[in-house]
């Protein structure tokens, strides 16, 4: 799923940088551009982060 439309970065790409040590939003913007444009992506991308370092499962977003 696309997380950052800006940039085309999608969840995997993210789950891929934790996995290759990406411990920070600073540090994924650094890596992929995300939440480095427009914003919008960023409490998602954040969520997205957190969770995947701690292990849990991300809720996938539903259309309103």
């Amino acid at each position: 799923m696309y997380v950052c439309m800006c940039h085309g970065i999608t969840d995997r790409q993210i789950r891929e940088a934790v996995s290759e040590g990406v411990g920070s939003m600073r540090e994924l913007r650094a890596e992929l551009g995300v939440a480095s444009s427009c914003g919008c992506c960023a409490e998602y991308a954040k969520q997205l982060l957190d969770e995947t370092l701690t292990g849990s499962q991300v809720p996938q977003l539903t259309a309103a």
